[in-house]
Order: C-alpha cells, then structure tokens, then sequence
C-alpha cells in the first residue's frame, strides 16, 4: 500500500531519533558505508571507485566514501521530515528506487543491509529505545524500495 501509518507519536520519537545520527551525518553515514563493506564485501562491487579499498581505515579517509555516507543520511533525512506526507515521501523514495534499479543495478537486498546497520549503530550510540523508535521507519524505507524494484520488473 502507499500510505504510510505514523501515530504523530511515532513521527516524533522517530525524528528526534534520527536528528540524533543527523546531527553528524558525515561522519555517521561514513560508519554505516564502511561497516557495510567490511561485513559484507559483495557491496563494495557496485562502487567502482571503493572496490581497490581493503582497509576500513582507508575506506573511513576516502572523500568518495564520505561524500556517499553523507548522501545517503542527507536522502533519509529528506524521508524522515515527509513521514506525516505520504505522498511527498514517496516524491523521494519512487526516483531514488528506479535509480538505484535502473541506472545502478543495485541488489534490494542491499537496502535492509545498510538500514540494519543505521539501527545498529543507533543502538550502539544512543541506545535500545533511540532504535526502536526509527526501525518502522526503515521497515517503511524498504517496503516502499522494494515496491519500487517490482514495479521495475526485479
């Protein structure tokens, strides 16, 4: 389905829980990117540019890396303020699926990777309720990838 159900509880507790992340995206969204490609080195082959890079300490001082983690916060900020608006959130979501399906032929499977690890980190940082409070919001962020992956025959 396309609507999305947040209590404006939910909506809330799940925007201070982000703005906590947000608040350095950079470095945050490097974290997330650099623990994804270590625990799961398949990833790395979609990234050209990351494929040469071995060292997590590497891949942390890596401009590109950075400026992906950086991209990758800045989209689910951008998610996160239309979580009250269905259809501004799927203004987001639907382009950057069809990209990621179409040009970047990027696995789905990839989009829970990478939202498990914002939760881990989440937890790790800020604790078991600063996570529990954002994981509808990726379960959502997911669905609606997917969503996007069957309309685009995947």
């Amino acid at each position: 389905s396309s609507t999305m159900s947040f209590s404006e509880a939910e909506v809330q507790s799940a925007r201070g829980a982000w703005e906590k992340m947000y608040v350095d995206a950079e470095d945050n969204g490097t974290a997330v990117l650099v623990r994804m490609f270590t625990e799961h080195p398949d990833t790395k082959s979609y990234f050209t540019h990351f494929k040469g890079m071995d060292s997590a300490e590497e891949m942390k001082q890596s401009d590109q890396v950075r400026g992906h983690g950086k991209k990758v916060f800045t989209a689910i900020n951008d998610m996160v303020q239309h979580l009250d608006n269905s259809e501004a959130f799927l203004g987001i979501v639907n382009p950057l699926g069809k990209k990621h399906a179409t040009q970047l032929k990027i696995d789905p499977k990839n989009f829970r990777i990478i939202c498990d690890i914002i939760l881990q980190l989440m937890e790790e940082k800020f604790g078991g309720d600063c996570k529990a409070s954002f994981e509808k919001v990726t379960n959502e962020i997911c669905t609606h990838l997917n969503n996007v992956y069957k309309e685009e025959g995947w």
